[in-house]
């Protein structure tokens, strides 16, 4: 991995996760970027992903997995990356998938690429999702599929590889501040850009801690419909392929 790729971890309340993701990542690229979103953890998240090497910026408060995301993207056009991979600080996403994710960008072949835990049984690891999150993630699987064009098995992941291209994008007002999934997609879709889904082996949490917990599935299942409808009533400029 070069200098010009960035490693972003949103991160709220993972201090007993973010050591282990960091070192499992340097394990493999010990001289590689990584940044840590701290996004108003209440623990030693911080200071933690600090001793191990990571650049963090902490948020003032708990803003939100989108907002955590978007703060890492400007970062990233800030300090001129070309490359950005972004993955989850709960230790899911297994990082010697990193290389097969960033590929894709780097040869070109995509714009963005997914990582899918549902693309290939071989590379499925131990992460097995709840009845009610696994209906969210084939209804909005399905939907997606059909609104761009091509399959998409797993909408909801994390573990991405983008471009300089989708970054600058990604740093305008229409990045949703909360939940950026599906609808994010089919807004790439839209705007021209590629999208590739590879597969990758995710693990369960460690602390068996979701962002989706008490009525929050029910609002994620709300805004998700309510996003796609605005994004399909949207003006979308459509961009060049390069």
């Amino acid at each position: 991995m070069d200098q010009n790729t960035l490693i972003l971890i949103p991160a709220f309340n993972e201090e007993k996760n973010i050591k282990q993701v960091i070192s499992g990542i340097k394990q493999l690229w010990p001289e590689t970027h990584i940044l840590v979103v701290n996004d108003g953890s209440r623990d030693d998240t911080a200071s933690v992903a600090l001793k191990i090497g990571g650049e963090v910026i902490s948020l003032p408060f708990n803003l939100g997995y989108g907002v955590a995301l978007q703060t890492g993207y400007k970062y990233a056009i800030n300090k001129d990356y070309k490359y950005l991979i972004q993955m989850d600080g709960d230790g899911q996403h297994d990082p010697a998938y990193i290389d097969d994710l960033l590929k894709v960008v780097t040869l070109n072949e995509a714009d963005v690429a997914i990582g899918s835990r549902f693309s290939s049984e071989e590379k499925r690891g131990t992460y097995r999702a709840g009845f009610f999150k696994k209906i969210g993630m084939k209804l909005f699987g399905l939907i997606t599929s059909i609104l761009i064009g091509q399959k998409v098995t797993d909408p909801t992941t994390g573990y991405q590889a983008m471009n300089r291209r989708v970054l600058e994008f990604f740093v305008s007002d229409i990045y949703p501040v909360d939940f950026p999934d599906a609808d994010v997609l089919i807004m790439l879709h839209r705007a021209g850009f590629r999208i590739r889904e590879v597969p990758v082996a995710m693990h369960q949490s460690v602390n068996n801690r979701s962002m989706h917990r008490g009525l929050v599935p029910l609002y994620y299942v709300f805004k998700m419909f309510l996003s796609i409808f605005v994004e399909l009533l949207r003006k979308m400029p459509r961009r060049e392929v390069q």
